[in-house]
């Protein structure tokens, strides 16, 4: 009691994050059940007909198994990659930024795309790679060069989801490593110019250093989710072209065509609870492989 009328005010700072955790979080996660269950409204979550692991044949038995789930690695992969090196680099660039209003108005700039909605930047990269009018067909017609059907090509898509992605992410996770650089000690810096460290011997053998453990917790959240899709960027800016399918169909978009059509929400949950368990299973190895390695960098 004496600890708890101690921290009274900070428990109480954070009960509408914690209240938020358990209703959004914790309380759906009976729902679970729904994958093992063939769902109807009508009969509610109980008292549906309990079916067991047929949920989850959609997904085994589908001719597009390999190639969805290649898809969603894959890109899913490049994005994280893309990502950190982006990200550390813009970070790397903003702080060397001395002006504090300049580094503000900077800031701003390259973390607006982020709050800037899926359905936007659809209709940004349909201005953009129209065959008929868009931007960059206008201005490869105006070198002489024949145009692309960019929505017809489906090889063109991983790199320009890659970009996509780059744009609307990199300016959010600069801030993370931006926070990080910025609780760096400056002794280590004024020691290292003393001894005649260049910008990029500082950068090298004391910033990223730093970064790491970051970087780790980073990229051991990220490979947690790494068989998730982000459903609006693969829906709305490949239009969902069939054409695209090759290399842009991801199990997020396969799953809600399928419910779109069949309304099997069983299913649905099923596909759910498999990307679940398995980015679980992935961020447990990492952090043991991570563990293996070096024990004070590992997440837990």
């Amino acid at each position: 009691m004496r600890q708890l009328r101690k921290n009274f005010p900070f428990l109480l700072m954070a009960a509408p994050g914690f209240l938020l955790l358990v209703v959004f979080s914790y309380l759906p996660m009976f729902g679970v059940v729904i994958a093992f269950k063939n769902y109807r409204a009508s009969q509610g979550i109980w008292g549906s007909d309990w079916i067991g692991l047929k949920n989850f044949e959609f997904l085994v038995r589908t001719p597009d198994l390999q190639r969805i789930t290649t898809n969603t690695i894959f890109l899913n992969t490049l994005f994280i990659l893309t990502g950190l090196i982006g990200a550390i680099g813009l970070a790397l660039l903003l702080n060397e930024v001395r002006v504090k209003l300049a580094a503000r108005i900077y800031q701003t700039v390259i973390f607006f795309p982020f709050i800037i909605s899926w359905v936007i930047v659809g209709y940004f990269s349909f201005a953009l790679l129209n065959y008929e009018n868009g931007l960059v067909n206008g201005v490869v017609r105006a070198l002489g060069i024949e145009p692309i059907s960019w929505y017809n090509s489906p090889d063109q898509w991983p790199a320009i989801l890659t970009i996509t992605n780059l744009w609307k992410g990199v300016g959010y996770g600069s801030v993370i490593y931006l926070a990080a650089m910025l609780g760096i000690n400056q002794e280590y810096y004024e020691a290292a110019m003393l001894d005649g460290a260049n910008k990029l011997q500082q950068i090298r053998y004391i910033t990223l250093p730093f970064l790491i453990p970051v970087v780790i917790i980073v990229m051991l959240l990220a490979i947690g989710k790494i068989f998730y899709a982000d459903f609006g960027m693969f829906y709305y800016v490949t239009r969902d072209s069939k054409l695209l399918y090759p290399t842009t169909d991801v199990i997020d978009t396969y799953v809600f065509r399928a419910l779109r059509v069949n309304a099997d929400i069983g299913m649905a949950a099923a596909t759910g609870l498999y990307q679940s368990v398995v980015g679980f299973a992935l961020v447990i190895f990492s952090n043991w492989v991570v563990k293996r390695i070096d024990p004070e960098r590992s997440l837990f």
